[in-house]
């Protein structure tokens, strides 16, 4: 990772500033992104060991994403690696849920992680690097109240397992990375049905992963040019092995496991 020239999204908080204090303690040079630039400015802070440039991006948006790779280009002259982290989630019933969040999820999600992985695809097609997705055990298993994150986390790897295929004789690295249930605000920042914020996590979040742990995963999962990475035993690599051989199982432990929830609609 010295001197590796690396993008993240969705960096200031979470599993993305965790990837950005890990790269860095590697000898990356990093390229964060968020939309909140305060938070990019505190972290850039908090990162000296290393070159980082900051660009202040919502990844719902083409232009800005744009602008992001070509900003990055422009300052350190390539692209080694970019992480496609940047994400939202939702909890509410597909019944009740007002079609525009459904929207959004798939605008932040999904179209965030085709306009990046547009726009520096031909830069990492040149350092033979490497293209990476953070989807969730989400984007293996219909999670119920979580439609719009489902099916966006579904279509993300869709598209990268596509990518790679596409490239598989240009060198580049393509990894979809599956993280369990990881400690980080985006449980809080998730869209109720009308699309007001949550505000309050209803899981327990000290007894989930914590995103300086995914990110050491992920960070190696690069380095070894992982294509596949499935984070967590149970609720990870048994869901997924659940899922191909014995679903509708996995169904009704999936449909029971979510109804636990605080305030869960299903019964």
């Amino acid at each position: 990772m010295k001197n590796k020239v690396v993008i993240i999204t969705g960096a200031s908080s979470g599993i993305g500033k965790a990837l950005a204090f890990e790269f860095a303690s590697k000898g990356a040079k990093l390229v964060l992104a968020a939309r909140r630039l305060d938070m990019l400015e505190q972290l850039k802070q908090e990162i000296n060991t290393t070159e980082v440039l900051i660009q202040p991006t919502d990844v719902s948006k083409e232009d800005d994403c744009q602008a992001l790779i070509e900003q990055a280009v422009r300052h350190f002259g390539r692209i080694d690696i970019l992480v496609n982290n940047a994400g939202i989630s939702m909890r509410a019933i597909f019944e009740e849920v007002e079609l525009d969040v459904l929207r959004k999820l798939m605008d932040v999600n999904f179209w965030g992680t085709v306009y990046c992985s547009k726009y520096a695809l031909p830069h990492l097609l040149k350092t033979k690097g490497s293209l990476v997705g953070i989807i969730s055990i989400a984007g293996y298993v219909g999670l119920p109240g979580r439609t719009g994150y489902s099916a966006s986390k579904f279509a993300i790897r869709g598209f990268l397992d596509t990518i790679r295929i596409e490239n598989l004789k240009k060198g580049l690295h393509v990894l979809v990375a599956a993280p369990g249930f990881t400690a980080s605000e985006v449980r809080k920042a998730a869209l109720t049905a009308s699309g007001s914020n949550q505000g309050e996590t209803p899981r327990n979040e000290d007894k989930m992963m914590s995103a300086e742990t995914c990110a050491k995963h992920i960070v190696r999962a690069v380095e070894k040019r992982k294509r596949q990475l499935i984070l967590t035993f149970i609720e990870g690599k048994v869901t997924v092995f659940l899922g191909k051989f014995l679903p509708k199982l996995l169904d009704r432990l999936t449909y029971n496991h979510m109804a636990k929830e605080p305030d869960s609609p299903f019964k």
